[in-house]
Parts: structure tokens; sequence; C-alpha cells
């Protein structure tokens, strides 16, 4: 489920954000250790993420070291 839009979606259409002691990364894999939420790979979802205030204080991370990670998946 997007933690943003709330809508259960298939796991490809999704993208996992980890949160781990060496920072937040992309997970590609789906299977990285750590701390995980999932986003809609849609423009909006994401922008709304990369905005929120509320999201940093949900998840306790920001997601400003990944945001190009972030842009790239959705040009595809």
């Amino acid at each position: 489920m997007c933690v943003v839009c709330r809508q259960v979606k298939p796991k490809k259409e999704l993208v996992r954000i980890v949160y781990a002691d060496d920072g937040v990364t992309v997970d590609v894999t789906g299977k990285m250790n750590g701390r995980g939420v999932y986003l809609c790979k849609c423009r909006d979802c994401i922008d709304k993420a990369l905005k929120s205030k509320g999201f940093v204080k949900q998840h306790g991370f920001s997601l400003d070291t990944v945001a190009e990670q972030l842009e790239k998946l959705i040009e595809r």
C-alpha cells in the first residue's frame, strides 16, 4: 500500500524506500534490511512525500537524499 495515497497496488507498481543504519536508500530488490515504506511510482505521490513535513514526522526520515533516484523511477 502506498503511504501517501493509501491505495493498495501490486508491488511492481510501488517503490520501496528503506531506512537502515547506513541511511535512506531506494530498494529495487524489495529485500533490503531496514524499515521500509512503499510509494506509488507516480509523480503526485512522490512529490507529496518529498514536500510533506508529516511524512518525516510519521516515518522518522526524510526523502531528500533519494529524491534524484525517485525522479529517475518516474521517468521510466
